[in-house]
């Protein structure tokens, strides 16, 4: 008898299974897809080995005001007063420990990411030599926000043709010393800062890449076009160059500003072990990159696994939303201090995101590296003395 049930259940489940499979299957076929992927080709990612090797220095950060705001993206300072801008599209002051609004460039309702359009998502933020903030808004454009009475002064805006083109997702920017230009990304023609997963996804080499803006003519140029998510800005020190993320390449690119390289580009760092996100100067003369997702080797990648494969990427995208996906990205966090050669000096690693996940920034002021983050509820710091 038991034979016989095992026998009918097998049947009745390969039934099932069929059943359920074939429609789903053909469903699948009829379905959008919202994107189109490419094909890109990664190397092998580097050996987490020597400097890189994987430790839990990242877990000695401390939370600061945790729950009292949401996606405090990028982080600067004005002598001991913290600047940053939130999910929920405001500008925001921290000064003896408290936390106040002083401007919003978009207006409400904010709440979840079909809000971003209208109420704005600040991300890159840089303070200018008269002490004004310069903020990249992903959907408004780039702002001059005066930091005692929040006055917004819009420089560049996402409605103004630029090439024939408009701005669709401006991510982030560096300043002169003198303030006269603003080096900038516009992360992609096609998508929005909502959707950026479907950016990282796609791998197309849409992103206008780095952009200039001069504060004195008012004019903007394009330097570079075709990055695949050109992300985070940064201005050597001797303002000779500017790196610029090309995340979804695990790369950094250098755009040559002024000497006798000025207008040509080369390669800085390739094949990082992870997708980096913001860059900033350090104290050693170096950078810091923050990575929005790593590339484990040895283990496994997702981002490599898929890259070649641009239909397993067509399935996903068709039955899964960016919400439910991002659940499936490895919280691993990580911090690299590059040399200005490019060299990796130290690496500091969360690896399950269990203290800070979702890095999106790091910056050093005063001895201390604050963590911004395009997610998480608070702003990290680590003590660089004790790490």
């Amino acid at each position: 008898g038991s034979a016989y049930s095992s026998k009918v259940f097998r049947v009745t489940f390969l039934t099932l299974a069929v059943s359920v499979a074939v429609p789903l299957l053909g469903v699948t076929v009829l379905l959008d897809c919202p994107i189109d992927p490419q094909p890109i080709s990664l190397k092998e990612p580097p050996l987490l080995t020597g400097v890189l090797e994987p430790n839990t220095k990242l877990r000695k950060a401390e939370r600061l005001w945790e729950n009292q705001l949401v996606g405090p993206e990028s982080i600067v300072n004005i002598g001991d007063v913290l600047f940053t801008g939130t999910a929920d599209g405001k500008i925001i002051k921290i000064e003896d420990g408290e936390i106040q609004t002083i401007a919003r460039i978009g207006h409400g309702p904010c709440g979840g990411c079909e809000d971003e359009p209208t109420c704005g998502r600040p991300l890159g933020m840089r303070v200018g030599p008269n002490n004004t903030l310069f903020v990249a808004d992903a959907y408004y454009g780039l702002y001059e926000v005066d930091p005692d009475t929040g006055e917004t002064n819009p420089l560049v805006s996402t409605k103004t043709l630029i090439e024939g083109q408009k701005l669709s997702f401006v991510n982030d920017l560096t300043v002169t010393r003198d303030g006269r230009k603003i080096y900038f990304t516009d992360s992609s023609s096609k998508w929005q800062r909502q959707d950026y997963l479907f950016l990282v996804m796609e791998g197309t080499d849409d992103g206008r890449h780095l952009l200039e803006y001069d504060t004195v003519t008012k004019e903007v140029k394009v330097l570079m076009v075709g990055l695949r998510f050109p992300n985070g800005v940064q201005l050597s020190p001797a303002e000779d160059f500017v790196l610029v993320q090309e995340t979804t390449m695990a790369r950094i690119r250098r755009y040559y500003v002024s000497g006798l390289m000025k207008g040509g580009a080369d390669m800085f760092v390739e094949n990082m072990p992870g997708l980096p996100d913001n860059i900033r100067l350090s104290s050693s003369g170096g950078y810091w990159v923050a990575m929005a997702a790593v590339r484990p080797n040895p283990g496994f990648s997702l981002l490599d696994f898929l890259s070649e494969k641009p239909w397993i990427k067509r399935m996903i995208f068709k039955l899964l939303s960016q919400e439910t996906l991002i659940k499936f990205v490895p919280k691993y966090s990580l911090v690299v201090e590059l040399s200005e050669t490019g060299s990796y000096k130290r690496s500091f690693h969360d690896p399950n995101g269990e203290t800070v996940a979702y890095i999106s920034e790091a910056h050093e002021h005063n001895g201390h590296l604050y963590l911004g983050s395009f997610r998480s509820p608070f702003i990290g710091r680590l003590d660089l003395q004790h790490v």
